[in-house]
C-alpha cells in the first residue's frame, strides 16, 4: 500500500497521575496499527505545554488528579484547541460528574475497565469527531436525564447556534459551509449538543431543541432564536433525520 493510502496513525496523549495506568494505556493501544500514546502527563499543569507542543489528535484525561483536577485540565485543553479530541477517564461513573466533562468540553467519558479494542475504537471515533460514552456513563446519563430539565443543558453559544440549524434540519456540511467552520469543528460541537440534551440521534435532539427554547434563549437574542426556528413551522421543513454529512 502507498504512503498516499496509508491510514494515518492517530497520535493519543494519555494525562494520569499514574505512571502504571499511562505504562498500561500505552500497552493496551499498542497492538494497534493506526493507535499509538505518543506522550504522557502526569498532572493538568504538565499537560497543557505537552499538547501544544505535540499536538496529538486525542488527549485521555483522568478526572481525579492533585492540583488541576481533570474537569478544569479539559477546559483548559478544550480553550487551547477547539478540534481536538478528548475523552475522560474515571473509575466512577456519576451522572453529575460525566455531565461536568461533558459541559468542560469533553466529547466523551470511559470508565478505566475498557478493554483494549473499545479504548481503540473510542479514540478513532474521538479523532473523528464523534462523542464516545462507556455503557456504564451512558446507563448514569439517562438516570441523571430522567431527574433533569432543559435548564442543565448550558449550551455554549457557538452550541446552542448549531443547535438551531440541527433544530431545523440542516446537515453538518450545511451548518460548516454556513458558520465558516471546519467539518470536523461541527461534528464535535453536534457529538456536545446530543450529550448535553441527552439524545441518542439528530432526531431526539431535534425534538428536544423544539420542546424547549429556553437553552438557546439563554445564550443567544430571543429574535435570533426565533429566526433559526421559524422553519421549523413551514410545511416544507426538512426531516432532522437526514444524515449528519
Amino acid at each position: 500500500m502507498s504512503a498516499a493510502t496509508s491510514p494515518r496513525t492517530l497520535d493519543v496523549m494519555v494525562v494520569d497521575d499514574h505512571d502504571l495506568l499511562r505504562e498500561g494505556v500505552a500497552a493496551a493501544l499498542s497492538g494497534f496499527q493506526d493507535v499509538r500514546v505518543i506522550v504522557g502527563a502526569s498532572s493538568g499543569e504538565q499537560a497543557l505545554p505537552i499538547v501544544a507542543k505535540h499536538q496529538p489528535h486525542v488527549v485521555l484525561v483522568d478526572l481525579v488528579m492533585p492540583g488541576m483536577g481533570g474537569i478544569e485540565t479539559i477546559r483548559r485543553l478544550r480553550s487551547l484547541d477547539e478540534e481536538l479530541g478528548i475523552v475522560a477517564l474515571s473509575s466512577f461513573s456519576e451522572g453529575d460528574q460525566i455531565r461536568a466533562a461533558i459541559d468542560a468540553g469533553a466529547n466523551g467519558y470511559l470508565t478505566k475497565s475498557v478493554d483494549a479494542e473499545s479504548l481503540a475504537r473510542a479514540v478513532r471515533s474521538t479523532a473523528a469527531g464523534q462523542g464516545v460514552f462507556s455503557p456504564e456513563a451512558t446507563a448514569a446519563l439517562a438516570t441523571a436525564r430522567s431527574r433533569s430539565d432543559e435548564s442543565t443543558w448550558k449550551l455554549t453559544e457557538r452550541e446552542a447556534e448549531i443547535a438551531g440549524y440541527v433544530a431545523q434540519g440542516s446537515t453538518n456540511a450545511e451548518i460548516a459551509h454556513r458558520l465558516g467552520l471546519s467539518l470536523f469543528t461541527v461534528k464535535n460541537h453536534v457529538s456536545h449538543i446530543l450529550a448535553k440534551v441527552g439524545a441518542q440521534t439528530r432526531t431526539e435532539a431535534a425534538a428536544a431543541i423544539i420542546r424547549s427554547r429556553e437553552p438557546l434563549l439563554a445564550v443567544l437574542p430571543a429574535r435570533e432564536v426565533r429566526r433559526r426556528l421559524r422553519p421549523l413551522r413551514d410545511s416544507t421543513c426538512r426531516d432532522p433525520r437526514r444524515p449528519g454529512n
